[in-house]
């Protein structure tokens, strides 16, 4: 199936371009792998490498590259990623973006402890868009 068909609620929420990196890489995936669960998570590395998930959209990233470990194979597999959090940002951005989802704490929280902050809050403002 086409990926516009297939496009997540959290991607149609987002800008054009970020649809357009999920379609492409979506579609590319179908024709080597197949329809299914790879292609999604092909097309999700691919989306992750421009942009970031803020809340229950994805925003455009200052700096283009793998958003964490997962992100940065060359075939995603499944496992553990950050949900779209940049975890490869620096505190200080992670710490911006908390603070713009209301997380509580965060000005004493790690770098790990703000993306597992970020993930929380990313997975209640999708549930709450939907």
């Amino acid at each position: 199936m086409p990926g516009k068909q297939e496009l997540p609620s959290t991607i149609e929420r987002s800008p054009k371009k970020a649809q357009e990196t999920w379609i492409k890489a979506h579609d590319s995936a179908v024709e080597t792998y197949g329809e299914g669960e790879r292609a999604h998570r092909t097309a999700f590395s691919a989306l992750k490498h421009s942009f970031e998930k803020v809340g229950d959209h994805w925003e455009p990233k200052a700096k283009k590259g793998p958003s964490d470990e997962q992100a940065a194979r060359g075939t995603p597999e499944p496992g553990r990623t950050a949900e779209g959090v940049d975890a490869n940002a620096s505190k200080k951005h992670l710490a911006e973006v908390a603070a713009r989802l209301g997380v509580e704490g965060r000005s004493k929280m790690d770098k790990e402890q703000l993306v597992e902050a970020i993930k929380k809050a990313n997975r209640r403002a999708t549930a709450k868009a939907r």
